[in-house]
């Protein structure tokens, strides 16, 4: 069979490069015994490819199964692969065959791979190496010869690196990967599969099916459709029963299409609470630095304003006086320390100022550098020597947990 046959045969509507190549790589490898891994997002029509390799192999005539691995409870899920004996667990009442066995000689798609407990993982192991597996309850090794179809619509080399999936099972099983392009990625493709969709819907219900206008047309290409095929295949269903007018403009079409649509942004999820916990540190840090920076501002623009009046003699009360001096003070303390070397430090002049016959000795400004590990570092440093080093207290003072003052402590090699 060649590419067309496949997408009349299987219903695959598109000709994006793409699409054909992952159709001529089922085929290929569809005569072989090799394990295989769809990868592809939700909704793109995985578990179509799978059919293809097991009908185009020696295998079509025995039995093909689709499991959904994220579908099936821990619990049970080895159970339901491999079988169990009687008595083997609470409500084993009887023994019973797994997909492993009935499917002996055929095809078993495992859907949702990634979601497979580790333990069941070793389990799938064995059987991809030596077709060996044990039934829940039994010590009698067995034997199947199953070929193992595989889809994930996640990265599964990062379940690899989190310790959530087994990396000698993903080498395994991706022996041979194929993987399946997402609907935004076909966008030629979509007008003909809403049609499709469409006149499906069109002779399910008796109706007149739908048609597109230009308009509606830019705008069903230019939507991202997250849920891919699926999701358009819904749309498509909605509106033929929904809609009265058969000609779809684009105002009717846009009250079907999420308003968030063009709104993709992505977002930051912590991992656990020590990460969490860490970007609230960071957080807090980066706006006492933007404080800081507004206070020197306002610092300059006094000192601007006072030297545009009057540069020789410059006469305010002692209370505006003692008030700039302090806040300069504070300022120049709290920046002193950096030692930063990839910024650039300037240093303003502040002329010397008369005030009530006292002298303000003239002092240089260090425009503050926005390192955070520094700024980090001074703080726990300062909270320390505040508290004769009592780390407890100084946590406290910081806004942060003793254990993540504890470890920040020995990161950045600070003594206390």
């Amino acid at each position: 069979m060649n590419v067309q046959q496949i997408k009349q045969r299987f219903g695959i509507i598109g000709n994006t490069t793409h699409l054909n190549r992952a159709i001529e790589t089922a085929l290929q490898i569809a005569p072989t015994d090799l394990s295989v891994l769809i990868v592809g997002e939700s909704g793109t029509g995985k578990e179509v490819f799978s059919q293809i390799i097991h009908q185009n192999s020696a295998r079509k005539h025995n039995q093909y199964i689709a499991i959904n691995c994220g579908a099936i409870p821990d619990g049970t899920i080895d159970s339901e692969l491999f079988g169990h004996e009687k008595g083997a667990f609470t409500g084993a009442v009887d023994s019973r065959k797994g997909y492993f066995e009935v499917v002996d000689g055929g095809t078993i798609f495992l859907d949702e791979v990634g979601e497979l407990p580790l333990n069941t993982q070793v389990r799938l192991l064995r059987i991809l190496e030596v077709g060996e597996y044990i039934r829940v309850g039994s010590s009698k090794t067995q034997k199947t010869n199953v070929r193992v179809v595989a889809a994930t619509n996640v990265n599964l080399l990062k379940a690899v690196e989190n310790g959530k999936f087994r990396e000698d099972l993903y080498y395994r099983l991706n022996t041979v990967p194929i993987t399946i392009p997402p609907l935004r990625e076909r966008k030629e493709d979509i007008p003909l599969l809403f049609r499709k969709f469409a006149n499906d819907s069109a002779e399910k219900y008796g109706i007149p099916p739908l048609r597109l206008d230009q308009a509606a047309t830019d705008l069903l290409v230019s939507y991202n459709w997250p849920g891919n095929i699926r999701q358009l295949k819904n749309l498509a269903e909605q509106m033929s029963i929904l809609e009265k007018e058969r000609n779809v403009t684009y105002a009717s079409l846009k009250t079907y299409i999420p308003q968030n649509y063009d709104t993709r942004l992505p977002a930051i999820v912590p991992k656990d609470s020590e990460q969490t916990n860490y970007a609230s540190e960071r957080e807090i840090l980066f706006k006492l630095l933007f404080d800081m920076k507004k206070d020197m501002n306002e610092l300059k623009k006094l000192v601007h304003d006072i030297m545009e009046g009057n540069q020789q003699n410059i006469h305010i009360s002692n209370e505006q006086a003692h008030s700039l001096h302090k806040m300069f003070e504070s300022e120049t303390e709290l920046f002193e320390t950096n030692q930063n070397p990839q910024f650039e430090v300037s240093k303003p002049y502040i002329p010397t100022a008369r005030i009530d016959n006292e002298i303000i000795d003239t002092q240089e400004i260090v425009e503050e550098s926005l390192s955070l590990v520094t700024k980090e570092i001074d703080f726990i440093k300062r909270a320390l020597l505040k508290y004769k080093g009592k780390r407890k207290l100084a946590a406290q003072e910081l806004g942060i947990s003793e254990r993540t003052l504890y470890r920040k402590i020995k990161e950045y090699n600070i003594e206390d």
